[in-house]
């Protein structure tokens, strides 16, 4: 996976069309047909230059490969993902202990998850996954199909339902299951910006994080709006806790909504912040 990949400007809109169930849509733009009118989170940026190319995670297709075939029905998500001669790939490299890693999001960034799917020989990936809510959905898949290049793409997903968007304040503190984890340091649009993410346990610093996919925290930033994707891992030299930093690039001015994985005691949690970028 890229360590810190660049997040262009892009703006997307999403339009669900009423029909019915639990349903998959291929393209950045708008979803198949759906049993409940949704409509993308929507979050203001500041006036963004054209681009070439869409960042990670906006387009089902890149460079030959495409996120094909998701079905989710009866708890499970099933998809392939096809190379540029149409056929399945089956061949990925290890990126983190995984062949790829898949984060699926709700569009106004409730419900995070972060799971491994597992491939079949005939080049399907499956994993259970329950999407709880009513509302659209992002599905990113994060790999490296040996020989090509690192990328993330994205379908989408929808739950019918009464669609309630959540709403998040701008915030540093993030509280988990009794750990406090605190976020230092400020996004800078057109520069890397250093991140501190310090994790506490009824007020005493946590010393011995465990490692995570090989490393002892995973930080997933998606811009309001359009959820232009960026994973980050760890800078510097490893250290169990308290701290853990990071180093983002993020080219656009906006809001970014923050996930950080971390793993204590034989559990994985993630933390969440809501930070603006600066001026």
């Amino acid at each position: 996976m890229n360590t810190a990949p660049r997040l262009a400007a892009f703006a997307g809109a999403l339009a669900l069309l009423a029909a019915g169930g639990f349903v998959v849509g291929k393209t950045a733009g708008p979803v198949a047909t759906a049993s409940t009118e949704d409509t993308a989170h929507g979050g203001g940026h500041a006036e963004m230059p054209a681009v070439t190319r869409l960042p990670g995670g906006l387009a089902s297709s890149q460079d030959g490969y495409t996120f094909a075939d998701p079905v989710a029905e009866a708890g499970r998500f099933t998809f392939r993902i096809t190379g540029p001669d149409g056929g399945p790939v089956t061949a990925f490299d290890v990126e983190h202990e995984k062949k790829l890693h898949l984060i699926v999001v709700r569009r106004d960034t409730s419900g995070f998850q972060h799971v491994h799917p597992e491939p079949a020989p005939d080049g399907t990936w499956s994993v259970p996954l329950t999407l709880p809510a009513a509302g659209s959905y992002r599905a990113f898949a994060d790999f490296a199909p040996t020989g090509g290049k690192p990328m993330t793409l994205g379908v989408d997903l929808a739950v019918s339902g009464d669609y309630r968007p959540a709403t998040f304040a701008p915030g540093r503190v993030a509280n988990v299951d009794g750990y406090r984890v605190d976020l230092a340091g400020d996004l800078t649009a057109g520069k890397t910006s250093p991140l501190t993410l310090t994790v506490s346990r009824d007020g005493v610093p946590v010393t011995d994080l465990q490692p995570y996919l090989g490393a002892y925290g995973h930080l997933v930033a998606l811009r309001g709006g359009d959820l232009a994707y960026l994973h980050v891992h760890p800078d510097g030299e490893p250290v169990p806790g308290p701290a853990v930093h990071f180093a983002a690039e993020v080219p656009s001015a906006g809001t970014y909504r923050l996930f950080l994985d971390f793993r204590h005691d034989g559990v994985v949690r993630t933390a969440e912040f809501t930070v603006a970028t600066g001026h």
